[in-house]
């Protein structure tokens, strides 16, 4: 398609986006049509939404152009990933692949083994959180060419993550191949909740959860006195070791 050149332009695609998101928020329409919308932004050669679900500890796609193997990275693996602490950060907005240090995407599996291979030399990675903090997933989108600068996009996108953020967490991510149906939120735990379980089994404290998960430690033990109660378990201990029955990590 046509590249966008002037500043108006993209604004005006980006409300583009955001109406698209309200719809499929709304369940009016698919992820896909913001995808779509979200091209009139930034024009890309693959792009995924993701969302995150502290239960399986894991990412799923929701709606997405990128290879078989790429995707499987970025659900199962991107987490893991040494580029992934960066991104985490709710204060940085996206991380553009060309401010990437060059030592850390040296360092990128992701990038040598699966971005690289694709040609990409462009892109950003945006993590999307909840208006409550909580982390609910990701935008991917790769670029197999360098973007002019200066690049109005970079702060649209940064903009819409708002509208992006509610339509993936208004999703119900599909259980992934081979998993079954099961309880999405075991023992009836919230997803901060879930979020806070997978802390506890890495033995962190209070105030270390409270730092990672960007909330007080007041907060956190409020969590955790209400996961002892809704699994009827006696300690933090015993917490994190239903946690690891049921397959839940932390992404950290």
């Amino acid at each position: 398609m046509a590249a966008r050149h002037s500043a108006a332009d993209i604004l005006d695609a980006a409300v583009h986006v955001r109406e698209a998101a309200r719809s499929a928020t709304a369940g009016a329409t698919g992820v896909d049509t913001v995808l779509a919308a979200l091209s009139e932004v930034v024009e890309h050669d693959h792009a995924s939404l993701t969302r995150w679900d502290p239960a399986l500890g894991r990412h799923t796609t929701l709606a997405g152009s990128y290879p078989a193997d790429a995707t499987a990275y970025i659900e199962t693996r991107l987490h893991h990933d040494p580029v992934f602490p960066v991104l985490r950060s709710p204060a940085r907005g996206g991380l553009w692949l060309g401010d990437v240090p060059e030592p850390l995407l040296a360092a990128s599996p992701g990038f040598q083994d699966v971005l690289a291979p694709l040609g990409i030399e462009d892109g950003v990675a945006q993590c999307l959180f909840a208006a409550d903090g909580r982390y609910v997933g990701m935008l991917n989108v790769s670029i197999r060419r360098p973007r002019a600068t200066p690049d109005p996009a970079r702060a649209v996108v940064t903009l819409l993550t708002e509208s992006l953020a509610a339509t993936v967490d208004s999703r119900e991510a599909p259980a992934p191949a081979g998993t079954g149906p099961g309880p999405r939120r075991p023992g009836g735990l919230s997803p901060r909740e879930l979020e806070v379980l997978a802390e506890l089994t890495e033995g962190r404290t209070n105030r270390q959860i409270a730092a990672l998960l960007y909330i007080t430690p007041r907060t956190v033990g409020t969590h955790i006195e209400h996961i002892l109660a809704k699994l009827d378990l006696p300690n933090r201990a015993a917490a994190a070791a239903q946690a690891a029955a049921w397959g839940i990590t932390s992404p950290h």
